[in-house]
């Protein structure tokens, strides 16, 4: 099946997929995977984790759309999967959409909450009530991942498989 020739940027929450379903799509169309916080973190040369600790979330909002700048020479040919919180910026949102078909995978509060239970590498499940903490801050983002987005992709019930096909599906 030919796609239109251009990059597939995944945004959504973290615990939607856009990992998993970037490297299986990159995969199945042989374009390249890039994820912007393992980028981000070669740029800095330290950890997320280290930047939130030491910098203020500007610097780190700053860096996010210097990485997306670099990314911005590539035409086609990539598959991106962002972090949950790059999209906040508006300057971001612009730049997603000029580099190529944004697609929003989106979760339930639920789906989110049962694939990342267990996993204490995100700052945010840390402390009290990560589930409250999730929730208020999924409320905020829904309608900024969705300005973003050329199309929304519901990623609950469905495999990593089937989610990548149905990308698929909508660049043909």
């Amino acid at each position: 099946m030919e796609i239109r020739e251009q990059n597939i940027i995944l945004v959504g929450f973290m615990g939607s997929g856009k990992t998993s379903v970037g490297k299986h799509l990159a995969g199945r169309l042989r374009y390249r995977f890039e994820d912007t916080d393992q980028l981000l973190e070669r740029k800095a040369g330290c950890t997320i984790s280290h930047i939130f600790a030491a910098k203020e979330e500007e610097y780190f909002r700053d860096l996010e759309t210097a990485v997306l700048l670099d990314l911005k020479s590539f035409s086609h040919g990539l598959v991106i999967s962002t972090g949950g919180g790059l999209p906040v910026r508006k300057q971001n949102r612009e730049l997603l959409k000029e580099m190529g078909h944004v697609v929003y995978l989106k979760a339930s509060k639920d789906t989110l909450m049962k694939r990342l239970s267990g996993d204490t590498t995100r700052p945010l499940l840390q402390g009290e009530d990560p589930a409250g903490k999730m929730e208020k801050l999924l409320h905020a983002r829904e309608p900024i991942y969705e300005e973003a987005a050329h199309e929304i992709i519901i990623t609950d019930h469905r495999s990593i498989d089937e989610v990548a096909g149905r990308i698929i599906e909508t660049m043909a």
